[in-house]
C-alpha cells in the first residue's frame, strides 16, 4: 500500500507552512519534487530550500526530482489538459513503483492547497483507476487569495455578500458573475479585468505572493487596469515567469 499525502505548502514561505505540513514531510519516505524548466527554476529552489529548513535530520526522506510532462495546446483545452494530468500521473507511478516497491509513504509539496484551483487530487486519483493501492491524504496550506487579502488588509467579502472564485478564462468568456458582490480571479493569463465596463469597481492585485520579490497593487480599475498589466508584463520578462492573483468588488446589482 502506497500512503500519499499531497502536502499543501502555501506561497512557499517557510513561515506559511504548517505544522502539519511539516510534520507529514518528515513521516514521508519519498517526496517528489517537479521541474517545470529553467523559466520557473525560482519554484524548484523553493521546494528544495523548504526541504533543507523543514526535514530532520532523522526524516526517512529521499528527495527525488523529475521533469513535468509538456501540455499541448489544442482548441480542445479540456481534452489537453485531461491527457496531460494522466500524463503525470503516468510518471508519478513510476516514480512511486521504482523507489516505494514494497510501499510506504509518498509526498508532494503542493502550492497553496491541494483542493483550490489545482489538480494534484485529480492526478493522485487516476493512480487509483490504474490500479495502484494507494491512499491519498489531503494536508490544507495556506492559499494564495489567503495571502492577498492579508497583505492588502481586507476582508475577502463585503459585509453579507458572496464571493465567487474563477479564473481568467471564464472572466473573459462569462464577463461579470451573476449577483457577485466579490470576485476573486486565478489562472488568468493577463489583463482578464479589461474586458469589464471598469466604472465602479476595485481592483487589488497581488503577484508573486509571499515570496522576495512579491508586488502589490490596488485602486479603482479604471484607474490602475493598465498600470498592473504593464507592470505585470514587466515582471514576467524580468523574471521569466509569474503567478498572480486578484479580487474585484462592485455593487452585485451593478449591470456587467
Amino acid at each position: 500500500m502506497i500512503q500519499l499525502s499531497l502536502i499543501g505548502i502555501g506561497t512557499g514561505n517557510p513561515d506559511h507552512v504548517t505544522l502539519a505540513a511539516v510534520n507529514a514531510m518528515n513521516r514521508a519516505d519519498l517526496i517528489l519534487i517537479p521541474r517545470k524548466g529553467e523559466k520557473k527554476s525560482d519554484l524548484v529552489d523553493l521546494r528544495r530550500l523548504l526541504c533543507r529548513k523543514l526535514l530532520k535530520d532523522a526524516s526517512p526522506a529521499r528527495i527525488v526530482e523529475f521533469d513535468l510532462p509538456s501540455r499541448a495546446d489544442s482548441p480542445d483545452y479540456l481534452a489537453d489538459v485531461d491527457d496531460w494530468h494522466s500524463a503525470i500521473s503516468n510518471v508519478w507511478g513510476d516514480l512511486i513503483e521504482r523507489h516505494l516497491p514494497k510501499g510506504g509513504k509518498a509526498a508532494l509539496m503542493i502550492w497553496g492547497d491541494p483542493s483550490l484551483y489545482d489538480s494534484s487530487l485529480r492526478i493522485a486519483e487516476k493512480l487509483e483507476h490504474a490500479g495502484m493501492p494507494v491512499e491519498i491524504t489531503v494536508v490544507p496550506g495556506i492559499t494564495s487569495l489567503q495571502v492577498l487579502t492579508a497583505e492588502h488588509r481586507i476582508p475577502l467579502n463585503a459585509l453579507a455578500e458572496p464571493v465567487i472564485i474563477t479564473t481568467g478564462r471564464k472572466l473573459r468568456e462569462a464577463g461579470w458573475p451573476a449577483d457577485a458582490g466579490t470576485v476573486a480571479v486565478m489562472l488568468d493569463s493577463g489583463g482578464a479585468f479589461q474586458s469589464l465596463a471598469p466604472d465602479d469597481i476595485q481592483i487589488w492585485w497581488g503577484a508573486y505572493l509571499g515570496m522576495e520579490k512579491q508586488c502589490l497593487m490596488s485602486g479603482r480599475l479604471t484607474d490602475i487596469s493598465d498600470q498592473i498589466v504593464a507592470r505585470r508584463a514587466e515582471l514576467r520578462a524580468e523574471h521569466g515567469w509569474i503567478m498572480d492573483i486578484y479580487l474585484l468588488r462592485c455593487s452585485p446589482q451593478a449591470n456587467r
